[in-house]
């Protein structure tokens, strides 16, 4: 069989081929009831667009990056955050209509080929997935003139807009939840300090204490479970009365409550663990882990919005998304 043309759907539908053109390049002045009756027409032929030509006219790829850079030595695949990022980001783009070429960038080299597959104008925009406060490749993607979003608050300024969840407000809720049980000597597992989400979360950590007689009791870990196990061996050793800590990530609290596990301590009863996330791990540590919900599927499905925004309208307002204490048992 023929493949379908663009004159055979407007014959079907009975309109102009310039408004089946319209529709299919998803141009926003096209009457409601037109682009309906242009899609049934599209649907009942199996009409498919020929995307070079398209690409050709609209002088767009239709397809957005995804870059995820180089994180911390074994957080990827310890941490089920980037995957879940990934694939939330990626089902909202596929659902826009978008798509998603996945790029990963983790050497010097590697992010020297992503500056030249950007500026090739292989993509319309990208959206970054960035931790490491010193990254140089937020700086090298603003270079390229390129629409570009990224998911979290970026160490430095006015690179680019981004979405990232409420840090400072989720930990002091945290701090505070355990200041109201009455515990004296609270600590904290830190993420590194290059990273923005570590910095906000830890002081607002000191910023909780500062008007207590509390002093600030603080281990540094990497966001992994094994330097959450570490951290919390230093803590112990360092103050054995210490009764409660507050790790930046959930997955520094499961590694936390392993090391109070084998230390003999009892949770709650001797130190209350708060962690931070929610991710599904924290629903079976034994006990049940008291956390801080960031909602990251809705984080990465608001940077696609965002990138979205700033593709159609030049600009975008970065977004700062709401967090929730979740209590267990753990605290």
């Amino acid at each position: 069989m023929r493949r379908p043309t663009l004159h055979a759907v407007a014959a079907r539908a009975g309109v102009s081929k310039s408004s089946v053109s319209r529709v299919i390049n998803g141009e926003p002045t096209v009457a409601p009831e037109i682009r309906q009756i242009v899609m049934a027409a599209v649907t009942e032929l199996g009409y498919v667009p020929n995307g070079a030509a398209r690409n050709l006219v609209t002088q767009k790829t239709n397809t957005i990056a995804i870059i995820v850079s180089d994180p911390p030595a074994g957080l990827v695949s310890d941490d089920p955050m980037f995957a879940m990022v990934v694939r939330a980001a990626s089902r909202a783009l596929e659902a826009a209509g978008k798509q998603v070429s996945l790029v990963l960038a983790g050497s010097a080299e590697s992010r020297l080929r992503v500056e030249q597959y950007l500026a090739a104008g292989h993509v319309d925009g990208a959206m970054l997935v960035s931790m490491d406060g010193s990254d140089p490749l937020p700086a090298v993607l603003a270079r390229t003139g390129l629409p570009v979003v990224s998911h979290g608050r970026l160490a430095t300024p006015g690179l680019m807009p981004y979405v990232d969840n409420d840090n400072v407000g989720g930990a002091t809720r945290a701090v505070q939840h355990l200041l109201d049980q009455g515990r004296q000597r609270i600590a904290t597992i830190s993420g590194p300090l290059d990273m923005q989400a570590a910095q906000e979360r830890l002081n607002a950590y000191r910023q909780a204490l500062q008007d207590t007689d509390r002093r600030s009791i603080v281990a540094l870990g990497d966001f992994t479970r094994i330097s959450g196990a570490d951290a919390m061996r230093q803590l112990l050793q360092d103050d054995p009365h210490l009764d409660a800590v507050f790790a930046a990530n959930d997955l520094m609290a499961i590694g936390a409550l392993r090391t109070l596990r084998e230390s003999g301590r009892r949770v709650p009863d001797d130190v209350a663990v708060v962690g931070f996330d929610d991710i599904e791990a924290a629903l079976y540590t034994a006990p049940p882990l008291t956390t801080v919900r960031s909602p990251m599927g809705e984080q990465a499905a608001s940077t696609v919005r965002l990138l979205l925004n700033l593709l159609a309208n030049g600009s975008a307002d970065s977004v700062i998304l709401p967090t929730e204490l979740v209590i267990r048992e753990s605290a």
